[in-house]
């Protein structure tokens, strides 16, 4: 897709920006190919990381990785391996007792992926849609 020829939603610019201004959230970007002065560059993967206070695990904080997306000409790369480490390691340093993170049951190839980190297929997860998507 030629990315001038691409037109962004409003509902998504508000929700960049309630994402931006949001301490407990995070839009990571990986980016390949940046010079010297960190100018040019393309992203090739980017994912949402929502740091959640909870009652469970004696209190402690949690990660929910959200949007996982890897330029398709660039999956099986080693790209999104990266970039979830990163992801693991920041909610180490930040004291997260726990990381999750859900994806569709038809996504075998993502299941797979998620079982490389060592994601554990513990829970069920349930979803009501409030509105169309």
């Amino acid at each position: 897709m030629d990315p001038a020829t691409l037109v962004i939603a409003e509902a998504y610019e508000q929700a960049f920006a309630a994402i931006d201004a949001d301490p407990r959230n995070e839009v990571l970007v990986l980016v390949e190919g940046v010079d010297d002065r960190g100018d040019g560059g393309r992203v090739v993967g980017c994912l949402q990381v929502t740091y959640i206070p909870g009652l469970g695990k004696g209190g402690a904080e949690r990660t929910l990785i959200e949007a996982v997306r890897v330029r398709a000409d660039r999956r099986g790369s080693g790209l999104g391996r990266i970039l979830m480490g990163r992801t693991i390691g920041r909610a180490r340093t930040r004291g997260c007792a726990l990381v999750q993170l859900t994806s569709n049951k038809r996504r075998e190839d993502a299941h797979r992926f998620y079982d490389g980190p060592g994601f554990a297929r513990s829970h069920d997860g349930f979803k009501l849609a409030l509105q169309p998507p």
